[in-house]
């Protein structure tokens, strides 16, 4: 009979007995309410071992890729070890300060080398912690399968308390730490013929610009549209290479987009806010698949908008990037200053 690990504890389950079932028998209490597989109250995630597919009956499909399941339906068929939604996110690692060079006026590109073995999917954020303990959340913009390093896109204000000390103090040899991977806004493989919509702010690109080279490593077949908004033309920024990917994939459009400014004709600019241009460009949404990063009100206003243009909400991804004391993400652009 396959043994149910939770807590560090393993607890043996019965012929055709749940997840649910077996740990409550055991004395052990989780949430759970409809005991269906409908509330999603007792949704648990597999850390080894995989859930049956039709414990995952209902998920989005990011949730799936890491492994959630509902533990009132789940009958697991081997072994497995599990935690309670929102546990299990590896705390305390360790890594060493790369590179660090300069994408825009403001924005640094960071480059880190975790010490140990560290899995994550493109698209995903990390907290990232100063030696006095200060806490930012930053998205990860490298793909596993072809980067050496974690790569990170830090926007630098003026009263920035973790993006100046990286300007000014952090060094190439520095050791960090940081916990991770956070988040369900990536690419799952699987629906190749669906088309993207990619739409983001200031270094709300970083998670983007990981989605994008991950869905085209993928052969992604759809359609695939990334607009990328600031406030002014020099807050845009991999501009050569996003083109470079556009006339390299006949399937992937690039629209860079500013507020307000005289460059749009000169340069291929657009001149208006991304989320804007992208339900003009594309004003019907039935069937897309949707990444929102960046401002916290764009991509409030983008997700109403987004369904309300046909949408399904199961389709659009987003996550919230700044670091807060209670050790969770609210809401905030990727990457704080």
């Amino acid at each position: 009979m396959p043994v149910i690990t939770y807590d560090k504890q393993p607890y043996r389950c019965e012929a055709g007995e749940t997840v649910l079932q077996c740990l409550r028998r055991h004395g052990v209490t989780i949430p759970s309410s409809c005991e269906s597989g409908v509330c999603q109250t007792c949704l648990m995630r597999g850390i080894q071992g995989r859930p049956p597919v039709d414990a995952q009956q209902g998920l989005r499909d990011t949730l799936r890729a890491q492994r959630y399941f509902l533990a009132c339906i789940c009958k697991p068929g081997e072994d497995m070890e599990v935690v309670a939604e929102g546990a299990g996110v590896t705390h305390h690692l360790e890594a060493e300060v790369k590179a660090k060079e300069w994408l825009g006026t403001d924005i640094l590109r960071v480059l880190l080398r975790p010490l140990r073995p560290f899995e994550y999917k493109p698209g995903q954020f990390i907290n990232l912690f100063r030696p006095d303990g200060l806490a930012r959340s930053y998205s990860l913009a490298s793909l596993p399968q072809d980067d050496e390093f974690l790569e990170l896109h830090v926007r630098v204000l003026a009263d920035g308390d973790m993006g100046t000390w990286m300007r000014d103090k952090m060094r190439p040899g520095d050791r960090l730490t940081f916990e991770g991977p956070v988040g369900d806004c990536f690419y799952v493989p699987g629906r190749p013929g669906q088309d993207i919509l990619l739409v983001g702010t200031g270094t709300g690109l970083a998670p983007l610009w990981g989605i994008l080279r991950d869905a085209l490593a993928h052969g992604h077949q759809g359609r695939l549209h990334l607009f990328h908004g600031s406030r002014a033309a020099d807050g845009l920024y991999r501009m050569d290479e996003l083109r470079a990917l556009e006339r390299t994939h006949g399937n992937f459009t690039y629209t860079p987009c500013v507020d307000a400014g005289d460059t749009a004709d000169a340069s291929g600019i657009t001149l208006n806010r991304a989320d804007l241009a992208a339900l003009e460009t594309i004003p019907a949404l039935a069937g897309w698949r949707i990444f929102l990063c960046g401002h916290p009100e764009m991509v409030s206003v983008m997700k109403k908008r987004a369904f309300l243009a046909g949408a399904s909400l199961s389709d659009i991804y987003a996550d919230p990037f700044v670091y807060s004391a209670a050790g969770r993400a609210g809401s905030g652009d990727s990457g704080g200053g």
